[in-house]
């Protein structure tokens, strides 16, 4: 079954609550990355936020879609774009909490990290720990 626009929030926020903050860890303590900073906290929540803008978009644009899914490559695409998104916002219009001259390769590093441990957990975790997560439209609740 296709991801409701619920279902999708809920499997953002408990994906980001979970694999995205066990992945942040050791950015917040040095161990990779630019050295200890909290910045990669508020990074991973300005991504999971404008990503819960993002979902209204993408639940819309699947519509159009003839099986009305949105396929891993899609997610690859707009894992590219999301991170382009915030990078800009960043860098140009800088965000409360994350410097404007935040190293570009220490966001990329977190968020690829970030990304991929996310996806890998929606395209398979997801479905070991919750067998009826896809049978409710992504709804985990």
């Amino acid at each position: 079954m296709t991801p409701t626009l619920l279902g999708r929030w809920q499997t953002r926020i408990l994906l980001f609550a979970t694999v995205g903050l066990l992945l942040t860890l050791p950015f917040r303590f040095g161990i990779i990355g630019s050295g200890a900073n909290v910045v990669y906290y508020w990074m991973l929540g300005y991504i999971a936020a404008f990503g819960l803008i993002w979902d209204v978009a993408y639940n819309y644009l699947q519509q159009f879609r003839w099986d009305r899914d949105w396929p891993a490559a899609f997610q690859l695409l707009a894992g590219i774009w999301e991170a382009i998104f915030v990078a800009t916002a960043i860098k140009t219009f800088g965000l409360p909490g994350v410097p404007r001259d935040l190293p570009l390769p220490a966001f990329a590093l977190h968020y690829s990290l970030v990304w991929i441990g996310i996806f890998t957990a929606s395209q398979a975790l997801m479905r070991i720990l919750f067998p009826r997560w896809r049978f409710k439209g992504g709804q985990w609740l």
